[in-house]
């Protein structure tokens, strides 16, 4: 695996759930939240400055039959702003059930799901990069 950190997001049209993962590559860790509603180009940016990710892993809304979700065209314009402000390349991930099990380990930790909003977004953010790392690692083998 190439040595970079990488960037997560799990896209809401409140908030921008956003994970991190270790130079290595190997742990993907919640990291925080980003207002949709705000310019989160900026913010974006900031993170892009500081971390230099060498990809973006965002979240694709599907049904569990697999079809497109009403949440898919707000994500694909969240993915088109990214690509006009970055050279970043985008990895899109399944993101099927990532809220649900975000939630349950926060839950499982002790956590008030419904207290914890910004925690479960950046929790989902977290699986979402931990799936495109496990594709990474297995596209290496």
């Amino acid at each position: 695996m190439r040595t970079g950190r990488r960037i997560g997001f799990d896209y809401g049209d409140v908030r921008i759930g956003v994970a991190m993962s270790d130079a290595s590559g190997l742990l993907a860790t919640p990291y925080g939240v980003i207002s949709a509603q705000s310019d989160f180009i900026v913010e974006i940016s900031q993170l892009v400055a500081e971390f230099e990710p060498i990809y973006f892993a965002v979240g694709i809304p599907r049904h569990l039959s697999g079809n497109a979700s009403a949440k898919m065209e707000s994500v694909e314009d969240f993915i088109l702003s990214l690509q006009a402000n970055f050279s970043v390349p985008i990895i899109r991930i399944d993101e099927r059930l990532t809220t649900v099990s975000a939630a349950n380990k926060l839950r499982a930790s002790g956590k008030n799901a419904k207290q914890a909003k910004d925690s479960i977004d950046a929790a989902a953010a977290a699986t979402i990069l931990e799936m495109a790392l496990s594709q990474e690692k297995f596209n290496d083998v």
